[in-house]
């Protein structure tokens, strides 16, 4: 995996720094909306102060639209970086199929796997390029920024927060291992066989078709095993995350009745695990992307297809 990251920050560190401080200013606002949120549900009652609400939901609002601007300017360069690295990996794919130098492995190849390579491997790791760095640590940064906010707000539902997103991450380390091995078989099988459709000839075509459609089998067997080993996963982190709906409810309602907590801090709460589930999914399941296109990398890498024009600036022209 640091090989991997070598590579992309060799590449694409220069769009990275930005996509970086993009991400630390987003999370650093995930917190704010709950504040806000706390205040607003606090002040509502009989000597409520109509100016006040109208200040604090306009401060509300605003928070909400400066971090929806900020996300839509990190998609966005991320979205751009990832298609500028597709284009490098199929040129470099392509060039060192095609070139002139004949001793480069996929010189071997047949042209199905080429075309594999070309359209859908290349296409998923070029994409993961572009949000390598900045999701996971927007991801982290929400959560260190909700998580605190809650903590020193009520220790005690802070607390609790962590002890549900910890089981969560000790499954996703146990059960994607297992799916790993299941992605790479699967990639070598279905280059297998889309290099056999592609290379056939009438006089060996009965042969090859058996063997053909007997791949399509294998790679069937393999991605319904993905599929349980993904669901139970999902299965698992729904219920955790019933679990923390009801637990917030419960603790908040023991210390609001011994005084130790508001209404507002409660749903503050609520909102709070809310924000937790979003950020803390997409961290999972970028780690279980990362797993699966780094499977895809090393087969790429191995084969020999990654040449110096990775790590070229693309041309006048293909600007």
């Amino acid at each position: 995996m640091f090989k991997f990251y070598k590579r992309i920050w060799q590449v694409t560190g220069r769009v990275q720094v930005l996509l970086i401080v993009l991400s630390l200013v987003v999370a650093a606002l995930a917190a704010v909306p709950l504040q806000f949120q706390k205040d607003i549900i606090n002040s509502i009652g009989p000597d409520l102060d109509v100016n006040v609400l109208l200040s604090m939901c306009a401060g509300y609002f605003a928070v909400i639209a400066v971090t929806n601007l900020f996300k839509f300017l990190l998609n966005y360069r991320s979205s751009v970086l990832g298609e500028a690295t597709i284009r490098r990996i199929r040129a470099a794919v392509y060039e060192a199929r095609f070139g002139a130098d004949k001793g480069l492995p996929i010189k071997s190849e047949s042209s199905g796997t080429v075309a594999t390579i070309l359209s859908a491997e290349a296409e998923e790791v070029g994409r993961f390029v572009g949000q390598a760095v900045a999701n996971p640590l927007l991801q982290i940064g929400t959560l260190v920024s909700v998580v605190s906010f809650v903590a020193a707000t009520q220790p005690y539902l802070g607390a609790f927060l962590v002890a549900i997103v910890l089981p969560q991450a000790l499954i996703v380390l146990v059960l994607q291992e297992k799916v790993n091995t299941r992605v790479k078989s699967r990639t070598l099988v279905l280059r297998r066989a889309t290099g056999a459709v592609s290379d056939q000839s009438l006089s060996d075509a009965a042969q090859i078709s058996q063997d053909v459609l007997a791949d399509f089998d294998e790679i069937y067997e393999t991605r319904t095993g993905i599929f349980k080993l993904k669901l139970s996963m999902k299965f698992l982190m729904n219920l955790l995350s019933g679990a923390g709906l009801v637990g917030i409810l419960l603790i908040g309602g023991l210390l609001m009745m011994h005084g130790r907590s508001d209404i507002g801090t409660v749903v503050a709460s609520i909102s709070a695990l809310e924000k937790i589930n979003s950020p803390w999914r997409l961290l999972l399941g970028f780690y279980k992307e990362l797993s699966s296109v780094r499977v895809k990398y090393d087969l790429i890498v191995g084969e020999g297809l990654v040449t110096q024009t990775a790590t070229q600036q693309p041309s006048k022209r293909s600007k």
